[in-house]
């Protein structure tokens, strides 16, 4: 047997202890080395002067061995600064982790609203992203690549037998938390996300039609330059000879000029953005995988060409330094001698039109796996949660102990329930507050998670593919000149054109029609909840107007009627969150109005 899983709370606040104590440590270590380089400097400078005052003696030495120690102060210091930035980004992992547990999660993190899209059929509606939404709790990307690649997931249920590999490469991630701490930190000690889309706009952009000469002729001109610099300057050649070698470097620089300042113009941003994915592929290579889905993902980066995937984009990284290097003006000459824009411009254009595949899948791959393991990290944080049985499309639901992902396990109230053969709809009454709308968007943020590939808060989990619609949250406009009710109605029609193309639908409606007067409300309810149920849709409408409990009795055996209920109990309501079979029989409106201070009599 393997071992026990790690207590979540236990893991990440001794994690966060020992990171705290390594960023404490690292950053004396850095302010102690700063005050050393001040001395050393200040050292030097002295010897400096003594040697232009003396005109040589024994500052000479003095100053050549503090050059050498402030060189190598300095690079002492820099790594000293990337333990403590790691150290940094390790306490904050750990930190989100724990914020996780509670409800702290909701002040930080990515509420991924770029992703929002108010005409999704049931992403605003379940509230998938936005301050407080699934996908800040649930996104520990550190790449804009892996939280779009997320954020796809949860926008489009995928088939079973991807939900199925899924679930067996996030399952594995949730039980190697270390290799998902190694992964996040990774990827945040980089500055800024990493850019995607400029990135993959370069890689597959055209060939800018560098010749394909003009990288060895800008070498060897590089060559005969500096030979013959050296040599007419030790008086072995005329000066005409070294002339003629920099005249011939103008013209070919001249030549391809445009095309290699647009190579390095073009290639400046993306080459940086692809630089922060080596300390990510770096870390993936050195883990072996078990699920075919995270063998699959680890084969991409592997060596091929007998370079692995971190090799060649380092090989890329040091020609976009050489190009930087060019802007120092001690620097320029020797760069114009050396033809180094050629020659680096020529070079990024070759690794691009070589490479560009390849990092293109790269980048797809890091996406996804840090997908993946937010999926694992969910599993992982919630001990209560259960990877769920996706059936084929179609079928039916079946959840027992149902809760929301973003109630604390110990705030949550659990509830079974089922859908399916023969019921196709529920109708769930109740009154204000008593929990219609949170029963809603826990079973849609459930199966969006489940059809993501990931866990469910649920004790068991037995469910049909279907393709979800939803209308609970929907918004008037005043720019659009649109109601509520006709939002509603826009959303209505769209599910149910959903449910014409012979795809199985699930529907979530929270108080179908509620814009309009009670007979009409009635009559155009009935109408489209049978017409979805007759086209194979099933699904959950919920209402505080009795009137609609009507319409499950006159399914038969196709409908059912549930409810939530409230109890007024010394002068306040209390809510149980517990769903019953039946219709509701309490009201709730008078008594909250009474309890606020409104004067309201019955009726004579």
């Amino acid at each position: 047997m393997g071992a026990a899983p790690p207590n979540p709370a236990t893991y990440y606040q001794h994690g966060f202890d020992e990171a705290e104590v390594r960023r404490e440590a690292e950053a004396r270590g850095f302010a102690r080395i700063g005050l050393i380089r001040l001395g050393v400097f200040l050292a030097g400078l002295g010897a400096a002067v003594s040697v232009v005052v003396n005109r040589g003696g024994a500052g000479g030495p003095v100053l050549i061995g503090a050059l050498g120690l402030f060189i190598g102060l300095v690079v002492w210091h820099e790594r000293v600064a990337r333990r403590q930035k790691s150290a940094a980004a390790s306490a904050a992992y750990y930190r989100r982790g724990l914020d996780r547990l509670g409800t702290a999660w909701r002040t930080g993190g990515d509420p991924g609203d770029r992703f929002r899209d108010e005409n999704h059929l049931f992403a605003s509606d379940l509230e998938l992203f936005g301050p407080s939404s699934l996908f800040q709790y649930l996104s520990t990307a550190s790449t804009e690549t892996g939280a779009a690649t997320l954020a796809a997931w949860l926008l489009a249920p995928a088939e079973p037998d991807t939900i199925a590999l899924r679930q067996g490469a996030a399952r594995e991630l949730a039980g190697r938390p270390g290799f998902r701490h190694d992964l996040a930190v990774a990827g945040h000690q980089a500055s800024g996300a990493l850019d995607s889309v400029a990135l993959r706009r370069w890689l597959e952009s055209e060939p800018l039609g560098i010749p394909g000469w003009a990288g060895p002729a800008a070498v060897a001109l590089a060559f005969a330059n500096v030979t013959l610099l050296g040599a007419a300057l030790a008086g072995g050649v005329r000066g005409i000879v070294p002339a003629v070698s920099l005249v011939l470097s103008l013209l070919v620089s001249a030549w391809v000029g445009g095309r290699v300042r647009r190579s390095l113009a073009f290639a400046g941003r993306p080459v940086r953005e692809l630089d922060r994915l080596t300390a990510l592929l770096r870390r993936s290579s050195e883990e072996r995988f078990a699920s075919p889905r995270l063998i699959e993902l680890s084969g991409v980066w592997t060596a091929r060409r007998g370079t692995p995937a971190w090799g060649a984009i380092g090989r890329l990284t040091l020609m976009a330094d050489l190009a930087d290097a060019r802007g120092n003006q001690l620097f320029a000459p020797v760069a114009a001698v050396l033809l180094l824009g050629t020659q680096v411009g020529t070079a990024i254009e070759r690794w691009r039109l070589r490479w560009g595949p390849d990092a293109l899948r790269w980048l797809e791959a890091v996406g996804e796996l840090e997908a993946l393991a937010s999926l694992g990290t969910l599993a992982f944080d919630r001990p209560d949660a259960v990877w769920p049985v996706v059936g084929e499309n179609g079928g039916a639901v079946a959840i027992g102990g149902l809760a929301h992902p973003l109630l604390p396990a110990d705030q949550a109230v659990r509830n079974d329930f089922q859908l399916g053969d023969p019921v196709r709809l529920a109708v769930v009454s109740g009154s204000n507050m008593s929990g219609k709308s949170t029963f809603l968007k826990a079973l849609g943020v459930n199966l969006t998670l489940a059809y993501a590939g990931g866990p469910v808060v649920a004790l068991t989990c037995n469910v049909g593919r279907f393709d979800l619609g939803a209308s609970l949250v929907l918004r008037e406009s005043l720019l659009e000149g649109r109601s509520r009710f006709y939002a509603e109605i826009l959303r209505l029609k769209a599910i149910v054109t959903m449910a014409e193309a012979s795809r199985p639908v699930l529907f979530l409606l929270d108080e179908l029609l509620s814009g309009t007067n009670s007979h009409d409300r009635a009559l155009g309810a009935r109408s489209i909840l049978e017409g979805l149920v007759s086209r194979g849709a099933i699904g959950i409408i919920t209402t505080h107007d009795l009137a609609l409990a009507a319409v499950a009795d006159g399914l038969g055996a196709r409908g059912a009627n549930w409810h939530l209920e409230d109890q007024f109990v010394d002068g306040r309501l209390v809510f149980d969150y517990r769903l019953k079979p039946g219709v509701v029989r309490t009201s709730n409106a008078l008594a909250l109005m009474r309890a606020v201070g409104l004067a309201v009599e019955p009726s004579e």
